[in-house]
């Protein structure tokens, strides 16, 4: 298979956003009157949109209306702070080079809202040119569901099987299974081998330059 784009997923796979993640909601429930958590339980917090990001961290049985209310202060007080600490993970910058090198595009999914994600891509990746950059939006279904992934190469009308999906969580691996791209799990974000393996990744990566091997 020839391959002829590479569909990224954003937190955990393109960028280190943990802390400020972690820091954001930290001080949301600070300011709301609930506990708070260690740095290191938000790589299993995230992933999945920012609703359900706060139905992770609030108290069990905390209902819908304060979780909605958790939700809308997060991405408020994320806003202010996502360029805090967040980074490209170490190889990325290469990789994207060599990517785009070879004449392969480049698109972004993510389940963070889609002007985060928009501005998150433009201010600390900036160098390389997206053919799509999309996050979370109204009305239309998240991650897992593949609606989305399929949609992005129907625009760039490249086959999803001329597609690599990278990405660090179950998640991604039930995307691009569901899309019919190629999953790839990587193994320097927020979650282990053994789930990418079971969501169904068909190539595990240590480091980011090693997906030049699939090409």
């Amino acid at each position: 298979m020839k391959y002829r784009a590479a569909l990224f997923d954003l937190d955990g796979t393109l960028l280190n956003t943990l802390d400020d993640l972690a820091n954001s909601m930290n001080r949301v429930l600070t300011g709301l009157g609930y506990p708070t958590h260690e740095v290191k339980d938000y790589q299993y917090f995230v992933g999945d949109g920012m609703e359900t990001l706060a139905r992770r961290v609030l108290p069990p049985g905390t209902s819908e209306t304060e979780v909605t209310q958790c939700a809308i202060a997060m991405k408020e007080e994320y806003g202010k702070h996502w360029a805090d600490k967040s980074r490209p993970y170490k190889g990325i910058p290469e990789l994207l080079e060599s990517l785009v090198g070879r004449d392969i595009k480049l698109a972004v999914l993510s389940n963070k809202p889609d002007d985060l994600t928009c501005a998150v891509v433009s201010k600390l990746l900036p160098h390389w040119r997206f053919k799509t950059v999309v996050g979370a939006r109204p009305g239309v279904p998240k991650k897992p569901d593949p609606t989305m992934a399929i949609k992005i190469a129907a625009d760039l009308n490249i086959l999803p099987e001329q597609f690599l999906y990278l990405g660090d969580t179950n998640t991604d691996m039930l995307t691009a299974n569901g899309a019919g791209m190629y999953p790839v799990g990587v193994l320097w974000g927020f979650r282990t081998e053994e789930e990418l393996r079971t969501a169904g990744a068909k190539a595990l990566i240590e480091s980011p330059m090693e997906l030049m091997n699939l090409l």
